[in-house]
C-alpha cells in the first residue's frame, strides 16, 4: 500500500517501493503539491500562470538533503519560485520563514522524533492561498485529500530522469543565514533584555541536548542572546547525527532518552535540563522534583507556562509574540483539564481543539497553546506551530525568575496543585503492525467498551467521530468514569500505534501529599486497566476502596 498524504504530510521508513520514503515517493508528493499550489495560486487571480513561492527546509536525517533537492526540482519544474534554506535547520525556522518570506507554501523534510530509519515531508501553506489564520500553519482537511488526488496523478505520469533533479534544483535560490538570524531575533524578542534580567538569567545553570538533531546550535544562540550564558551542552548528543547512536527512538518522552542530560545535570549541580526533539519543534524539561531529577510531563510544562502567561495578561500587558489583545489559551483534546481551570481563574478564554498544532495555531486571539506531547506555542505571531526553541526560552525565563526568589519549578507545581487541585496525566501506547491495525483496535473498543476503569464504573463512552462539543469529527473515543477520570483513546496519525491518555483531576485539598497519593494511585490503576484493554483484556472488577475517588 502506497504512503498516503495526510494533514501531517507523509512520514515513514526509508526504503524502496511506494510504501516507503525514497526519491520516487518524495518526487511524486512534491509534484502533487506543486500541481495543487499552481491551481490554488491561479484561482486567486494573483498570478494567471499559477506561479507560487515555495520555501524548503530539511533536517540532518539520512537523505534529507537529497529529498530537499528532489522537492526543489519538482516545484521548479512546475514553474514556481523556489527558496532553499542553506543547511539543515530546525522545523520552527522553516515555519517562521513561510511568514517572513511571504511564501505560498513551505516544505520541511523531516520525520521529527521518529526512529533513524524514517523520514518525511511536512507541508505548510501561506501567502496568497490561505487566510490570515492559516498562514504558516500545517494543512487541514480537505486539503490533504485534494493533494492526494494530484499525487496519484503524478505517480502515473512519466518519470523524469534522475539527473534532471539537479538541473531543476539549480534554478532555485539558496538562502543565506539571514533567515535563521531573523528567527533568533524574533524568539529572543519575546524576553526583555534589560541589565537586571540579563544578570538574573546568567545565574541559571542549564544542561542542553538536541538529541542528535538540528536544534542545538540555534537554541544555544537564542539562549545566549537573551543572557542565559551558563549553558552546558550534552557533548555526546549535541552534533547532528542521523544514526541517533544514544537514542534509537529520539523522542525526549521515551524512557532513557534524557538519561545522559539528567546525569550531567546531577553531576554539575545544574538548575534545569532542556531537551529538544530532533527537528526542535518540541521541548522537554528536566528538573529536581522531590529531591530527585525527573522529566516533567508535557501537561506540567504547559500549565506552568500558561499560569505565567496569565500573570502577564492580568497586568493588562500583551504577551510578546502575540497579536494585540490576544488572550485565548488553547490545548488539545487529550491534554490536561488543568488549563481550563487556569484560564477560568484568570478570566481568559479557553479553547479545546483536536490533536495537532494545525488546529491550535488557528484559534482566534491565541495567546498561548500547548498539547501534552511536549509541544508549545508561546509566540504565535512568530511561529504558528509548536516551537521547542521559543518554549525553551520561556521555561528558562520562568525558572530564572523563580530562582531569583529562592524557589524552583517544583515549588511552582506545588502552587498549581494547591490552587487548582491535583491533576495527573498518564500516556499509554501500544505499537501495532500498521495504521489499519490501530484503527481496528479503536473499532473494537467502541463496539465492546469497558464497564470499569481504575476501580470506578464507566459513566459514558463517546465516539469522537460524531464531533462532540463542537469539535470536528475525528477518530477516537472519550471515556468518563464516575470517579471523574477521563480517558481518550485514539490511533496515532503518524505511527502504527494506538494511544490512550489518562487524565485524573481532584479538587483542591489542604493535604497536598495525601491528595497527590490518591490521584497517583487512581492513575496507576486506570493506566493498568487501559494497558490491558489495549491488549484485548477486559477491565478489572470495581474495587470498593477506590470508589470514593
Amino acid at each position: 500500500m502506497a504512503l498516503a498524504f495526510g494533514t501531517a504530510g507523509i512520514r515513514g521508513p526509508l526504503g524502496p517501493g511506494p510504501d516507503e520514503v525514497n526519491r520516487a515517493t518524495i518526487r511524486a508528493v512534491a509534484r502533487g503539491v506543486s500541481s495543487y499550489l499552481a491551481d490554488a495560486v491561479e484561482s486567486t487571480k494573483a498570478d494567471s500562470a499559477g506561479r507560487g513561492r515555495v520555501v524548503i527546509g530539511y533536517d540532518a536525517r539520512w537523505d534529507s538533503d537529497a529529498f530537499a533537492l528532489e522537492t526543489a526540482a519538482a516545484f521548479s519544474e512546475g514553474g514556481h519560485e523556489v527558496l532553499l534554506l542553506p543547511r539543515p535547520l530546525p522545523t520552527p525556522v522553516l515555519a517562521f520563514a513561510v511568514r517572513m518570506l511571504g511564501a505560498d507554501a513551505g516544505v520541511m523534510i523531516t520525520a521529527s522524533h521518529n526512529p533513524a530509519s524514517d523520514n518525511g515531508f511536512k507541508l505548510y501553506l501561506g501567502g496568497r492561498i490561505t487566510d490570515e489564520a492559516g498562514r504558516g500553519v500545517q494543512i487541514v482537511s480537505p486539503t490533504d485529500a485534494q493533494i492526494q488526488e494530484r499525487i496519484d496523478a503524478a505517480t502515473r505520469a512519466p518519470t523524469r530522469p534522475d539527473v534532471s533533479a539537479a538541473v531543476f534544483a539549480s534554478s532555485s535560490t539558496l538562502l543565506g543565514d539571514d533567515v535563521e538570524e531573523a528567527y533568533v531575533r524574533a524568539v529572543a524578542g519575546t524576553l526583555p533584555r534589560d541589565p537586571e534580567a540579563l544578570a538574573r538569567r546568567a545565574k541559571l545553570s542549564i544542561v542542553l541536548t538536541p538529541v542528535h538533531g538540528v536544534g542545538g546550535a540555534t537554541a544555544l544562540t537564542a539562549l545566549t542572546h537573551v543572557g542565559f550564558t551558563s549553558v552546558t551542552p550534552v557533548a555526546a548528543q549535541f552534533d547532528p547525527d542521523p544514526a541517533f547512536p544514544t537514542a534509537p527512538f529520539p523522542n525526549p518522552e521515551e524512557p532513557g532518552v534524557m538519561d545522559l542530560a539528567l546525569a550531567q545535570a546531577r553531576a554539575e549541580g545544574a538548575d534545569l535540563v532542556i531537551a529538544l526533539d530532533p527537528d526542535a519543534d518540541r521541548c522537554a524539561v528536566g528538573a529536581v522534583i522531590d529531591r530527585a531529577w525527573a522529566t516533567l510531563h508535557g501537561d506540567q510544562v504547559g500549565c506552568l507556562l500558561a499560569e505565567s502567561a496569565c500573570g502577564t495578561l492580568d497586568r493588562g500587558e500583551t504577551l510578546p509574540g502575540t497579536a494585540p489583545g490576544a488572550r485565548t489559551l488553547a490545548s488539545s483534546l487529550v491534554s490536561s483539564r488543568l488549563l481550563a481551570a487556569i484560564a477560568g481563574s484568570h478570566g481568559a478564554p479557553h479553547v479545546v481543539t483536536p490533536t495537532g498544532f494545525k488546529w491550535i495555531a488557528r484559534v482566534p486571539g491565541l495567546a498561548f497553546g500547548y498539547e501534552e506531547a511536549i509541544g508549545y506555542c508561546v509566540a504565535p505571531e512568530t511561529v504558528r506551530d509548536k516551537d521547542g526553541i521559543s518554549a525553551a526560552l520561556a521555561i528558562c525565563e520562568l525558572a530564572s525568575l523563580l530562582k531569583a526568589k529562592g524557589r524552583d519549578l517544583a515549588a511552582a507545581l506545588d502552587d498549581l496543585d494547591r490552587t487548582y487541585g491535583v491533576h495527573v496525566s498518564r500516556p499509554v501506547s501500544r505499537r501495532l503492525a500498521d495504521l489499519p491495525a490501530a484503527e481496528a483496535a479503536l473499532a473494537r473498543l467502541l463496539s465492546e467498551p469497558p464497564t470499569v476503569l481504575g476501580g470506578s464504573r464507566v459513566a459514558s463512552v463517546e465516539d469522537l467521530a460524531i464531533g462532540p462539543d463542537g469539535l470536528p469529527p475525528m477518530m477516537g473515543a472519550r471515556i468518563l468514569t464516575e470517579a471523574g477520570t477521563r480517558v481518550i483513546v485514539r490511533p496515532s496519525g503518524t505511527e502504527p500505534r494506538i494511544k490512550a491518555y489518562v487524565d485524573i483531576a481532584r479538587p483542591p485539598q489542604d493535604d497536598l501529599v495525601a491528595s497527590r497519593a490518591a490521584a497517583r494511585a487512581l492513575a496507576d490503576a486506570t493506566t493498568l486497566d487501559i494497558a490491558e484493554l489495549l491488549r484485548g483484556a477486559p477491565g478489572r472488577a470495581p474495587r470498593p476502596a477506590d470508589g470514593a475517588n
